[in-house]
């Protein structure tokens, strides 16, 4: 079942650089049981490491050992904070959680950073989430209100919350008690002082897969972070599954009605990385295949197919090979270019933009330009990068995005603009055209996206994937939301009614 909704009115609790136009994903997490005495901190750090993608704001680690938990969390990346030799020292055992962070709930504090630990009556639990909750505010203030203390403004302390506040006996059906008082998109992935613990949401919203290395048990957002460590692909969690992991085994466990499967399509479209496989599906075959579908749809005379680098490569090859049209590298990258929004100054910022992407003069001069990007957010780098081919010589340059134009914000765990920040949602083709200083403009339709996915065409009653971004049809309530629009003209009788149903 989808959910149509007018305007979003949501709440960015983080500041954005005004010149990155990149939407952001929430986190990655990783998790092993088993390993080899005081090992698991390291493998954990190796798979960090290699979902680095998803998140660079944060990063911690969690270890237990001799029914002791042992937490480090840092600001920066995971390598600065956990390349140390004396790792293994520092976070003892044979099982450890991580997660690295892009903050969508909360804020850019020391005290947001996963993963997240409280002590309860049957002991401590670490917990590492990846996604975001669409009724934190609204269970957050019933929590508040029966006396709890909150020491973070993450969504994730909800859930540690919600399982300290149960009434079940044991850890594992506490732990399902309060996941089944969540709602939106996440994958969690928390260990106790005898189990490791991994759930997926009932539509599957966030990926989250399942391996092993050697005799230990693996949990982690994607599969290059178990590529990362030498682990081998066993299977993707499934959507709404709890795996529960401990010395006599792994279970699964089914506790919620059986729904069908919605992955999130923007994890192809960008956030994950091209090597990965998610949901059983190659993402760089995806995006070759996205690419090629971008050329049947919008043809155009040129000499060149150039992508915006990295995450255009894919479906520029795509471009290129369907369209007959050499495939060049117009654009250089920069890998070793700092965040631009710590420059001191608007000019600063904008000429660390340039130093971003590089024009190649050689391959662009004189050139119908084929640009290739994965998506179109806001329109701001788009035209920066525009202007940079047009002065590298290219006498035309035709924008081609290889996703649906976005018209919508996500509430899952993907940091975009409002609304009315979105270029495609406030302007026609035309008008994005001016805008962008392109020659011509074209995006790939929503029934080639889901042709990439080779999933046959979109259900329009039931989509086989979590598209709102490209369609307005969110696929749960946004209770939150809901909330917020509500309480305008009555927000005690609204949040009344609610929790009396």
């Amino acid at each position: 079942m989808s959910h149509a909704i007018a305007d979003p009115v949501v709440h960015r609790p983080h500041w954005r650089d005004p010149d990155d136009d990149r939407p952001r994903l929430e986190c990655g997490v990783c998790g092993v049981w088993g390993a080899d005495r005081d090992e698991a901190s390291s493998v954990v750090a190796l798979g960090l490491h290699a979902l680095q993608h998803r998140g660079q704001e944060a990063c911690g680690i969690a270890s237990v050992a001799d029914q002791r938990f042992h937490t480090e969390r840092h600001m920066g990346l995971v390598g600065d904070a956990f390349g140390g030799a004396n790792l293994a020292e520092r976070l003892p055992g044979s099982a450890a959680v991580g997660h690295t962070r892009y903050s969508t709930a909360g804020g850019s504090f020391l005290r947001n950073i996963q993963p997240m630990f409280a002590d309860l009556d049957q002991g401590g639990i670490a917990i590492a989430h990846n996604g975001n909750l669409t009724n934190f505010h609204f269970l957050h203030r019933q929590l508040v209100g029966e006396g709890a203390i909150f020491q973070s403004t993450s969504d994730s302390e909800v859930i540690l919350h919600l399982i300290a506040r149960s009434r079940k006996a044991k850890i594992v059906d506490r732990f399902i008690d309060a996941v089944s008082r969540i709602e939106g998109g996440y994958a969690l992935v928390c260990l106790t002082r005898t189990k490791m613990i991994g759930a997926r949401d009932p539509l599957g919203i966030r990926p989250l897969v399942l391996g092993k290395l050697g005799d230990s048990w693996v949990l982690a957002s994607e599969t290059c972070a178990l590529d990362a460590i030498g682990a081998t692909f066993e299977r993707d969690v499934e959507n709404g599954e709890v795996i529960v992991i401990d010395h006599e085994g792994l279970r699964s466990l089914k506790p919620f009605p059986p729904r069908p499967a919605r992955p999130c399509l923007f994890e192809y479209v960008y956030f994950a990385r091209p090597d990965s496989l998610v949901n059983g599906r190659s993402v760089y075959d995806v995006r070759k295949r996205m690419g090629a579908g971008l050329a049947r749809e919008h043809a155009v005379e040129a000499d060149v197919v150039v992508p915006v680098p990295d995450s255009g490569v894919p479906a520029a090859l795509g471009y290129a090979r369907e369209s007959g049209i050499p495939y060049e590298m117009g654009i250089i990258r920069s890998h070793y270019l700092g965040r631009t929004f710590i420059q001191p100054s608007q000019g600063a910022r904008q000429r660390g933009v340039r130093m971003k992407h590089s024009p190649n003069r050689a391959v662009l001069e004189g050139k119908r330009v084929v640009l290739i990007d994965d998506s179109i957010v806001r329109g701001t780098t788009s035209v920066k990068l525009v202007r940079a081919v047009r002065a590298a010589g290219a006498t035309e340059v035709h924008l081609r995005s290889a996703s649906p134009p976005i018209l919508w914000p996500d509430f899952y765990g993907i940091d975009m603009p409002e609304r009315d920040q979105l270029i495609a949602a406030r302007m026609g083709l035309g008008e994005m055209c001016r805008y962008l200083e392109v020659d011509s403009l074209g995006f790939l339709s929503v029934d080639g996206l889901y042709a990439a996915m080779e999933a046959g065409p979109r259900d329009p009653a039931n989509p086989q994937f979590t598209d709102h971004y490209f369609t307005g049809e969110y696929p749960t309530r946004l209770l939150d939301r809901e909330i917020e629009e509500g309480g305008r003209e009555d927000s005690g009788r609204q949040l009344s009614l609610l929790v009396s149903a």
